[in-house]
């Protein structure tokens, strides 16, 4: 029979945001897969996790998670952490690989399944979606994503404040994923672009350090890795303005 690779999303953090189709795609595993970096510290998919499934069914694999300088020793993580799971395919043959937010944005699963496509290439490999950072981030600012025609753009400041600034540039709200370590450039790129009023930015979401500001805040200190920034754009026309 062929083996099952899921991949479940389970939101930013708030274990009350994973789906009931999440739950029940984790509980139905034989095992759940958590990424985890190679300093050993619980990451915010394995407490998600915890919550619905027991300890023991939990495998802890490591991952390069935030490697991007030392190429080599990202792949060889990634090769390690590919023969770990196909390991856990053939001998379980339905494995779950929990990540935050949803599986198909940015996500650690993409590059596993790809791993195990060629390594176990009779495994059937599914996703099942989760809340995103900024769908979180937006319920708990009350910033608007989007109205009527607005485009939505998704940048990851990892790769580059460039690429932000184009983004603010354009039409629409802006999402900014992974910009902590950047907050002072993404800061002046907020003020250039005049987006910096409404735009919020938040970390932690739905956890004890959980923090939610207004971007006009950004002092240029450092920020947590995942913090997540929402930029709508000015909207002057009222209610249905954008239809």
């Amino acid at each position: 029979m062929s083996s099952h690779l899921i991949g479940v999303g389970v939101g930013p953090g708030d274990p009350e945001l994973v789906t009931v189709k999440g739950v029940n795609a984790l509980r139905a595993a034989d095992v759940v897969v958590v990424p985890v970096m190679d300093t050993g510290e619980r990451g915010r998919a394995e407490a998600t996790v915890l919550h619905y499934v027991p300890e023991e069914r939990v495998v802890r694999v490591v991952f390069a998670l935030n490697e991007r300088t030392d190429r080599a020793r990202r792949e060889a993580a990634w090769d390690a952490a590919g023969e770990r799971v196909a390991a856990l395919l053939r001998e379980h043959g339905r494995v779950a690989f929990a990540t935050i937010g949803d599986p198909n944005v940015y996500s650690t699963f993409t590059y596993l399944a790809q791993t195990i496509a060629a390594s176990v290439p009779d495994t059937v490999v599914e996703t099942v979606p989760g809340i995103t950072a900024m769908q979180d981030l937006a319920a708990r600012s009350g910033a608007v994503l989007t109205e009527g025609t607005e485009p939505l753009t998704l940048v990851p400041v990892t790769a580059g404040a460039a690429v932000l600034k184009e983004a603010l540039a354009g039409p629409g709200t802006v999402v900014a994923y992974k910009f902590g370590r950047q907050a002072g450039e993404v800061a002046e790129a907020l003020r250039e672009a005049g987006r910096l009023e409404g735009a919020v930015w938040g970390s932690a979401l739905g956890l004890p350090e959980e923090s939610v500001r207004p971007a006009a805040e950004l002092d240029g200190q450092p920020l947590p890795y995942l913090s997540t920034l929402i930029a709508p754009p000015r909207r002057d026309g009222g209610r249905g303005g954008k239809l």
